[in-house]
This record gives structure tokens, C-alpha cells and sequence, in this order.
């Protein structure tokens, strides 16, 4: 795979961040028109199935006999789990303070990546992802007398966590696959056991089929999911794993914003406070050590 240049990796992580983090509210609102399993499945399903139609050109490189068990392992590990503990979660807490609380992932993939992918561990780095921590943590206090959830901190967490072993895996298996089509079946087999286990459990009945639902829901699909993890992914393969994620940490702030423009949340100070955790996060992640900026 081919090493984006500076000005791809700023467009590309820009317009992750814009998308992952309207995502959040986008999803909470949509909720109050369907079962969370079903539009998990839903939505998943449709992005997946516009990534296959972009890789059908590239059909040989499918070689679905010898990668099939790749991309149901990581299907299962980004995105059932993922977005299927996301998408239950959501109904137990606000939309920033549950995104805030799942993006203990940067810390995650942080150290997955030291101990699987080989990636270098050293002070600096450490201490940034635990500042990125400490920022969306702080964003996230102002939301804790009136919506803390034991559940929903349960779900965050595992959100978290197959996120971060889901990105370790792709990164691992990234020689072995074609990113294109590993992206597009990923998501899709991911929608469909989503779906599958989500009609047995809920009702398709319970759907209301709106106007802006529908809207939503192909907003979601087509930028947040089809793009979004395409996007994700090229990052993930072209540089080091931790530091694409310590820019994740940005997202909540994204969400969050979105959330005090159209979800009547306030501006606090802890909201200041965070942002420029994060921002400190990120310079302390991304700015190596002289040692190892002269042996690269």
C-alpha cells in the first residue's frame, strides 16, 4: 500500500473526523425511529453493499476461498460488536458522553499496537494518550450527574475495546487482503448478522419509516460508514496505528459540538478544558523523540 502524502493525510483525517463525529448525534436522533440492532444492521448493510459495488472492478482480488475467515473475524470484531454495543448503548446515555467515554480507544490501540504490531512505546507517546484520555474525560464530567449509565459505561467500553482490536487486526492482516474489498465485506457481512440476529430479537414493525429517518439513515450510511471506514482503514495502512488514533480523539469534540448546536447540550468549562487536553494529546503523540526521528 501505497504512503499517502502530507496534504491526503490532513483531507482524509479531517474528513474522518467530521464524519465520525456528526455520527453520534445522527444516530441518537435517529433512535427515536427504530430498534437499535435493526438500524445497526440497516445501516451497515447499505454502506457495505455500495463498497462492493465500487470493488466489483477488482472481483479477482476478492479471493473469498482463502480470506473468508479474515473478513468474518474482523467483521465480527469492528463492526458487529463495535457498532452493535454503540448502537444499544446510545439508548442508555447522551450521544457525547457516551462517544467520549468509548474513546478510551486511542489508548487501546496505543498499547495493542506496541505489544502486536511492533510500533515504538515510548514516554512522550504514553503520556499523550493518556492527556487525550484525561481531555475527553473532562469533556464528558459535566455530563455525569444526569446521565450516567452502569450499562451504558459497560457498552461504551466494549465499543472501545473491539474497536481498538478490530484496527489491530486489519493492520496485522493488511498484506494478506485487498484493503478495498476487506473493507466492503467486512461491513457487509457485518450488517447482515446484524440484521439477522436483530429480526429475530426486535420488530421490523416498530420501524418508522419518515422522511428524515430515511435521510438520516443514507447520511450515515454512505459518508459514516462507507466512506468513513474506507477512509479509516488507508490511514490505518499507511502509517502507524497509534498515531491515526490519538486523532481520533478529536471525534467527541466534533460530537459534542454537534450536540450544543442541535441537541441543546451547554458550553462548560469542562468542554474548553478537553479540547485542549486533546490538542496537547496530539502534539505530544505525533512529535517523535530525536532518537527515533534519525533511525526513520
Amino acid at each position: 500500500m501505497t504512503r499517502l502524502s502530507r496534504k491526503q493525510t490532513i483531507f482524509y483525517l479531517a474528513f474522518l473526523v467530521l464524519m465520525w463525529g456528526v455520527n453520534w448525534p445522527l444516530s441518537k436522533y435517529a433512535l427515536q425511529f427504530t430498534p437499535p440492532i435493526l438500524f445497526a444492521g440497516l445501516r451497515t448493510l447499505i454502506g457495505g453493499l455500495l463498497l462492493i459495488v465500487i470493488a466489483i472492478p477488482r472481483l479477482k482480488q476478492l479471493r473469498l476461498r482463502e480470506t473468508w475467515h479474515i473478513y468474518l473475524l474482523s467483521a465480527i470484531l469492528s463492526i458487529v460488536f463495535y457498532y452493535g454495543f454503540q448502537t444499544v448503548g446510545l439508548q442508555y446515555m447522551p450521544a457525547g458522553l457516551f462517544s467520549a467515554i468509548v474513546f478510551l480507544q486511542p489508548v487501546l490501540l496505543g498499547l495493542f499496537a506496541w505489544i502486536w504490531l511492533g510500533e515504538a512505546m515510548y514516554g512522550r507517546k504514553v503520556a499523550g494518550l493518556l492527556v487525550g484520555f484525561a481531555g475527553v474525560a473532562a469533556m464528558s464530567i459535566g455530563g455525569l450527574e444526569g446521565g450516567l449509565s452502569a450499562v451504558g459505561i459497560v457498552l461504551a467500553l466494549a465499543s472501545a475495546l473491539s474497536w481498538a482490536l478490530g484496527t489491530v487486526y486489519t493492520k496485522r492482516v493488511t498484506a494478506k487482503v485487498d484493503s478495498l474489498w476487506m473493507t466492503a465485506m467486512q461491513i457487509t457481512i457485518g450488517g447482515i448478522l446484524m440484521l439477522a440476529y436483530g429480526s429475530s430479537v426486535e420488530n421490523w414493525n416498530a420501524i418508522r419509516w419518515t422522511g428524515s429517518f430515511v435521510y438520516d439513515t443514507m447520511f450515515i450510511s454512505v459518508f459514516v460508514i462507507a466512506l468513513g471506514w474506507l477512509v479509516y482503514f488507508r490511514l490505518i495502512g499507511s502509517g502507524e496505528a497509534s498515531t491515526v488514533g490519538s486523532f481520533t480523539f478529536l471525534i467527541p469534540v466534533v460530537s459534542i459540538a454537534c450536540s450544543v448546536l442541535f441537541m441543546d447540550e451547554k458550553v462548560t468549562l469542562n468542554l474548553v478544558a478537553g479540547i485542549l487536553l486533546i490538542v496537547v494529546s496530539i502534539v505530544l503523540v505525533n512529535v517523535k523523540p530525536k532518537r527515533l526521528r534519525s533511525s526513520s
